[in-house]
């Protein structure tokens, strides 16, 4: 069916797009020592960890044990939950997921480790784990240095765990609008991560694995040579935040994919327009969606249902039952308001793809 037929709110991937996105990581990685990890939290969609992985990564990442449940039951071989478990339920279910799938976890205080120790045991396996380090984002992570070399050293005497090396992302780094805040903010995480790796290995354990990076900086970390994954998630999509970043020409340049599909339902003035699309069919923790190639509208404000776009004076004005491409302020939150993206060439649905792990928070 053409687009134009499609219901509104929906949840539109352009394939042509989102399909030159996954060959311009490739590309960026290609011969380089460097495996391509991608962040499933952004798509929280198997058909699409699959397809990166078909386009040469060696697995995928995920937030959640319900979304690495998810990607493994659709598929997917290799998970890193990058993110810490904790809690005895969750910690079951991690350790028996790690019977049907390679699977590996993070860890940042010594309390936590005792729990996947004891997980892993009941259930007869043995789990990778990643000490996670603080490299700037002031989140999750043991401080780096002696606090880092402490718990590796906890993960190691651990009889059914394996101590797979360092998380070492910056979130904080992936929005600093320019490139030289990025590089900066880059460039003290990099710092931080060669000095402890360095100190755990010089005390005779092994760190096999330095994984981090984000699509506002995978670059840097790519090139800094201190890091073995890269974890880009947002690239396969890219949202007006990230769009909001100053471009390095010397950097991929990754296309919009990812889009709302709106109505205006009302127009009530000849400065304002409504649309079917509020709160509930878009993010806007990090600002608010802009109207896709219509210069001099803008959206300005939204409620549960609507959203309210401001026209100027000399704007083509939408008219009223037009159909609109929003793009999110933020693409992981406003994936997970959805079950299916609509997969769109040129005009014409291709496809349906579920948004598999939707909901999936625990």
């Amino acid at each position: 069916m053409p687009l134009a037929d499609v219901d509104t709110p929906a949840l539109i991937l352009d394939l042509d797009a989102f399909e030159g996105n996954l060959a311009h990581m490739s590309d960026a990685v290609r011969g380089r020592p460097v495996r391509l990890r991608p962040h499933a939290k952004s798509h929280k969609c198997a058909e699409i960890a699959l397809r990166q992985v078909a386009a040469g990564a060696v697995g995928v990442c995920c937030q959640k044990v319900g979304e690495a449940e998810v990607l493994v039951a659709g598929g997917v071989e290799d998970v890193l939950i990058a993110n810490e478990i904790v809690g005895e339920d969750k910690l079951a279910r991690l350790a028996a997921l790690a019977r049907k799938a390679k699977l590996a976890v993070c860890a940042d205080a010594a309390e936590n480790v005792a729990g996947l120790d004891a997980a892993a045991a009941r259930a007869g396996v043995r789990l990778d784990v990643f000490v996670e380090v603080n490299v700037g984002a002031d989140r999750c992570g043991v401080e780096p240095g002696a606090p880092a070399l402490a718990l590796a050293r906890t993960i190691a005497v651990c009889e059914h765990l394996r101590f797979a090396g360092l998380q070492a992302y910056h979130g904080g780094a992936q929005h600093l609008r320019s490139v030289a805040e990025r590089r900066g903010a880059i460039g003290r995480a990099v710092g931080m991560v060669q000095a402890t790796r360095t100190l755990i290995e010089r005390s005779g354990i092994a760190c096999a694995t330095v994984t981090g990076a984000g699509t506002g900086s995978f670059p840097l970390e790519l090139a800094s040579g201190a890091y073995d994954e890269l974890q880009p998630g947002s690239y396969i999509f890219m949202d007006a935040d990230y769009n909001r970043n100053e471009f390095d020409a010397t950097w991929p340049r990754f296309e919009q994919s990812l889009f709302v599909w709106t109505t205006v339902m009302s127009r009530p003035a000849p400065a304002r327009a409504v649309v079917d699309a509020g709160l509930k069919a878009s993010s806007v923790d990090s600002g608010m969606p802009q109207v896709w190639k219509l210069p001099g509208v803008d959206y300005v404000n939204a409620s549960d249902e609507h959203g309210v776009l401001s026209i100027a004076a000399d704007a083509r004005a939408p008219d009223l039952g037009a159909k609109l491409l929003l793009v999110p302020g933020h693409c992981d939150p406003t994936v997970n308001l959805y079950d299916w993206y609509v997969c769109v060439r040129r005009g014409v649905v291709e496809a349906l793809w579920p948004v598999s792990a939707r909901g999936a928070l625990r």
